[in-house]
């Protein structure tokens, strides 16, 4: 059975800014030759930047060992314009070996903080300035934080991204437009915008910027108060710079897998059954089959005055179960039915015609294909219908059937 990576991102504890999750990555086994890499190619790009330095080191944070992403910076960056910054991260990214979706997510990143500017001052995205966001770690940020997800095996078509409610701090921070409480109103503007909620941690100091705002948007829409059930992996820890007291300042980021399924709701239809003869009973399970059941089971069991009894179970859609409820009444005569709803997980399937050979000759089979949210195959079943034909007009045992076409239908399962 396949499994779906999943990653959790957890900035419930003290927010996310970009070089906690770029450290967070990196702890969890991201490249530090790309990130070293990057950070030269950030100093040769930006004209603005005259040094930019990165050093990678484990540090403390209330007893947690995280990593902590250190930049030497000195630039000149006043008149750099939003667009401008959004090109620079781009070339840097292409250069740095972005695929087109990654370098696609580094422009979506940029731009919430464009449009949030934007909002904010109204005035047009292209009139925009940044001005604490213009620095040379913004591109190292954003960059760095899709090079490594990239790098680890994140923005594949078969990995799901969570995160809990990041917490937005308090107090004062002071900006080019003067001291203004926390969290900044660009942070709001982006969270506000994706109707993403937060939570609250009693620190009076900045938790989440507007760059790790920015950059948990653009990554998921799966905001959670609890962590999905999945099998852990991995757990990084990529610290802030500011000593939060009793409250480690980090973030955790958690690689973990799962079963991706669907949820669906059913209808249940029950009746206990004691005076109808077997042939009646075999006869209702066809009929009901035929006329759309999911599933039908007999079950034995002792009811009142320790009769034996039959419980009959069938598993109906919401737009037949009442046809089903009448077939159900009408050929067994009994006086009710429980009806019940009920959720299911179930695999995403699908139905497809397959040629297989047995014997020598050519078949159609129909297979069913379960498959995953992502498109992953997980499972492939041929019907019995079709496979009980097949033993009938070969005259060969339905195992020996099931065998030969279990084996060409190997490719499927590879997928």
């Amino acid at each position: 059975m396949s499994q779906i990576k999943t990653i959790i991102v957890d900035p419930r504890i003290a927010g996310i800014s970009g070089d906690m999750f770029v450290a967070s990555l990196l702890d969890l086994g991201g490249s530090i030759d790309k990130i070293y890499t990057l950070a030269e190619i950030i100093e040769k790009r930006l004209n603005y930047c005259d040094k930019f330095k990165v050093r990678v080191r484990d540090v403390i944070k209330s007893g947690i060992r995280a990593k902590d992403v250190y930049l030497e910076i000195e630039e000149h960056r006043h008149g750099v314009s939003a667009i401008k910054i959004k090109n620079y991260a781009l070339e840097v990214g292409e250069e740095s070996g972005l695929s087109d979706r990654g370098l696609s997510i580094v422009a979506a990143v940029l731009n919430e903080l464009i449009d949030a500017e934007s909002k904010i001052h109204g005035i047009s995205p292209d009139s925009v300035h940044f001005h604490e966001i213009a620095s040379a770690d913004t591109v190292f940020d954003v960059v760095g934080s899709v090079l490594l997800l990239e790098d680890l095996g994140y923005l594949s078509e078969d990995t799901e991204i969570y995160s809990t409610p990041p917490a937005l701090g308090g107090g004062f921070i002071k900006i080019a437009h003067g001291r203004l409480p926390a969290p900044a109103p660009a942070t709001l503007e982006i969270l506000r915008k994706h109707s993403c909620k937060f939570s609250s941690t009693p620190v009076e100091a900045e938790l989440t910027t507007p760059t790790g705002a920015a950059i948990l948007v653009t990554l998921t829409e799966n905001i959670v108060d609890f962590y999905p059930a999945i099998a852990l992996r991995k757990i990084g820890y990529g610290a802030g710079k500011k000593d939060l007291g009793e409250i480690p300042n980090v973030l955790r980021v958690i690689e973990g897998s799962t079963f991706k399924a669907t949820f669906d709701k059913i209808i249940v239809l029950e009746t206990n059954i004691d005076d109808v003869p077997g042939e009646i009973l075999g006869y209702l399970v066809g009929k009901l089959l035929e006329k759309g059941a999911l599933d039908v089971s007999i079950i034995p069991a002792t009811g009142k005055k320790n009769r034996p009894v039959h419980i009959v179970k069938v598993l109906a859609d919401y737009n037949n179960y009442q046809d089903l409820l009448e077939t159900l009444m009408n050929e067994t005569g009994t006086l009710g039915v429980r009806v019940l709803e009920t959720p299911r997980i179930v695999a995403e399937r699908t139905r497809k015609p397959v040629q297989v050979t047995v014997m020598g000759k050519c078949f159609d089979v129909r297979v069913k294909v379960s498959k995953t949210k992502a498109g992953k195959i997980i499972n492939v079943k041929p019907e019995y219908e079709d496979l009980r034909k097949i033993s009938e007009e070969l005259n060969i045992p339905l195992r020996k059937v099931l065998k030969k076409v279990e084996e060409q239908l190997k490719d499927y399962q590879q997928q």
